[in-house]
């Protein structure tokens, strides 16, 4: 890929122009859909510097991007496809919000490895599944609390963001997701992320270490 990240920005664009049409609540939707924003922002200034991910990072990153902007312009808990599935496996709640927090971990945890190899921050495998694993949990949490102050700021559009629909063990089932998520990343793709870092004419070369996984 010659531009990469143009490439991205055209297959998402129209998905974030459907997301912001007419969404359920506006201001959930800008809550929902900022990171993607921020994505892109942070994608574009490493290409500045030179630098880019893998492919396969940014096809998981254009997979979570509109996972993001579907529930955003929905609000999690009203997704048409997790009340479809509901149809199928039974219950009353949306289970949509879970798949966004299984992929919290899932893609995160891709994007954090090819920082530690290509940078050589931590070249023990071990280690590094540690520090991956260690750095989703984080970020799940952290993004819970993000998810708290914004429903203390917004009271009207607390139930939207939180998307507990009810479960008071919500914020420990999404922290808990994204650990699986993550470890299942590690799991199925450690391999193939390797070969797609290799084929980047711009990475260095990778150390002779043993799989992850």
């Amino acid at each position: 890929m010659k531009h990469p990240n143009l490439l991205l920005l055209a297959a998402v664009g129209p998905v974030v122009a459907w997301s912001a049409w007419r969404p359920y609540d506006r201001f959930t939707w800008w809550l929902e859909v900022l990171p993607v924003f921020l994505g892109f922002l942070a994608l574009f200034i490493a290409q500045a510097r030179s630098w880019r991910f893998s492919n396969l990072a940014l096809w998981l990153i254009a997979l979570h991007m509109i996972l993001l902007l579907v529930g955003g312009h929905y609000t999690y808990a009203r997704v048409p496809v997790g009340d479809w599935a509901n149809g199928l496996i039974g219950g009353n709640r949306n289970h949509y919000d879970r798949l966004g927090h299984l992929m919290q971990g899932f893609v995160p945890a891709i994007l954090c490895r090819e920082l530690l190899i290509r940078h050589a921050v931590v070249n023990h495998p071990g280690w590094r599944v540690f520090c991956v694993l260690s750095f989703c949990l984080g970020f799940s949490a952290f993004y819970e609390l993000l998810e708290w102050a914004a429903a203390l700021v917004s009271e009207e559009a607390a139930q939207s963001f939180l998307g507990t629909q009810g479960d008071h063990w919500d914020t420990q089932w999404d922290m808990f997701l994204a650990g699986v998520g993550a470890i299942a990343a590690l799991l199925m793709l450690s391999r193939a992320h390797d070969r797609s870092i290799a084929r980047l004419a711009v990475a260095p070369p990778l150390p002779p270490i043993a799989d992850d996984c």
